[in-house]
């Protein structure tokens, strides 16, 4: 069990201020403050209790139950597997793995299922994962099956060896036909559920190289790749242009043009050393049924 403390800055309520402070919820934080693990200057306090700057905040949050994913029968598409690897189309709408109270249907699941073995280094949550790709982000990551292939892929990503390219649907028309963007990322300040651009000198950095495939009349098809591995980079990168990716309700436009489960975001391509043979393999997964279907719409407007 873990007993965090701090000093509040201004006014605020309690819940507000210890779900900005940490990786809880508002629903969390009330949770443990109606079981009175939430202290205001030393006295047990309420989720809606009003701070002051100067005010002293601790919370207790337990040590989480261990937890162990379970194989799924759920079909997924394998592209490519041997002893060592496993390289698999994830559909958009499926979650990598568990956590947040989401144990079943994600892709760890149905890996469990489908091969025999996965690497451990991740723990009994994670096993084989060694990158994500967000649950509405469709496309290519690769599963390592022991700890070996786990080690030499992740060190692959590390040092940018292994490279991930994305196709992506974005709002307007971009100018440059190709360019590099180099900012600091980390939790947005205003809201700890997204990600953000951070001022010079906060966050890490995030580079991302993009070059324009097609132009259309209000939208542009560009590709990218990634150089470093941020939550959310590309989806953050592209907001950053001025372009957010279609369909991202998240990042993107209030209002929506087309009615999607989620932004037009592709892994169509991935590149690595195999772990076991030092063989440089590529691999490409066509784009899904809806990115097709949205570009086949805004070609026609653009005739």
């Amino acid at each position: 069990m873990e007993r965090l403390k701090f000093t509040a800055e201004a006014p605020c309520r309690a819940d507000l201020f210890l779900s900005g402070k940490t990786d809880l919820t508002r629903s969390a934080v009330k949770k443990l403050a109606d079981a009175d693990m939430v202290w205001v200057n030393g006295v047990p306090a309420k989720a809606g209790t009003a701070l002051k700057g100067g005010d002293s905040v601790e919370i207790c949050i337990p040590d989480p139950t261990p937890i162990a994913a379970k194989p799924e029968d759920i079909p997924i598409e394998i592209v490519y597997e041997d002893d060592d690897i496993a390289v698999v189309n994830k559909p958009q709408g499926m979650t990598v793995h568990a956590g947040a109270g989401n144990y079943e249907g994600t892709l760890v699941n149905a890996l469990l299922y489908r091969l025999k073995s996965l690497s451990g280094i991740n723990g009994e949550l994670r096993p084989g994962i060694v990158h994500r790709i967000d649950k509405e982000t469709s496309g290519l990551l690769v599963v390592a099956k022991n700890d070996a292939a786990h080690l030499s892929l992740s060190k692959q990503i590390a040092e940018k060896t292994a490279r991930r390219e994305y196709l992506a649907l974005l709002e307007g028309v971009v100018k440059e036909d190709c360019g590099t963007i180099v900012t600091q990322m980390g939790r947005d300040p205003k809201n700890r559920l997204r990600q953000a651009v951070l001022p010079a000198g906060e966050g890490r950095r995030a580079e991302t190289d993009f070059c324009v495939v097609e132009r259309f009349k209000n939208n542009t098809l560009v590709r990218f790749s990634l150089k470093t591995g941020r939550t959310h980079q590309i989806r953050v990168h592209a907001k950053h242009m001025g372009h957010p990716v279609v369909g991202d309700k998240v990042y993107g436009y209030a209002r929506q043009r087309f009615d999607l489960e989620g932004q037009l975001l592709h892994a169509y391509r991935l590149t690595l050393i195999h772990p076991r043979t030092g063989e440089q393999m590529t691999f490409e997964a066509p784009m899904p049924e809806v990115f097709l279907h949205i570009l086949e719409i805004v070609r026609k407007e653009s005739k």
